[in-house]
């Protein structure tokens, strides 16, 4: 299976899911246009990956900001990976937020308390 890469612009986030390393990162700005068309994609190698996954995926997301189309897809993003866990083990999510950004930390908790696979909360400190 194929490494999915998108490079980040002003409007959209950096992704990069490597199924061979088991490995998906969503880092910058997610405001796109139209966030499910973007998302697609993503999602598409998710679940072609799902139908036949090797090993967990370590997801790490750190997203300085997002709208709300944009939040709709990260929880479905989140519920797929989800999903994955029940076909096999080593799944993991880790929500990055910057040090005093309350929001980005409370929309962490609230993702926590939607689904049942566990978020990792990582405070980014400022240097």
């Amino acid at each position: 299976m194929k490494i999915y890469t998108h490079q980040a612009t002003q409007s959209t986030p950096y992704i990069c899911f490597d199924p061979t390393a088991g490995r998906l990162d969503i880092i910058g700005r997610s405001i796109p246009e139209n966030s499910v068309a973007f998302y697609k994609p993503l999602f598409e190698a998710l679940d072609a990956y799902s139908e036949n996954p090797a090993k967990g995926i370590r997801a790490v997301i750190q997203l300085e900001y997002y709208n709300s189309s944009s939040s709709v897809c990260i929880l479905n993003l989140l519920k797929k990976l989800e999903a994955l866990k029940d076909k096999v083990s080593g799944t993991t999510i880790e929500w990055h937020y910057e040090e005093e950004d309350e929001d980005t930390l409370a929309a962490g908790n609230n993702f926590q308390s939607i689904i049942s696979l566990p978020i990792q909360l990582v405070k980014i400190s400022e240097k």
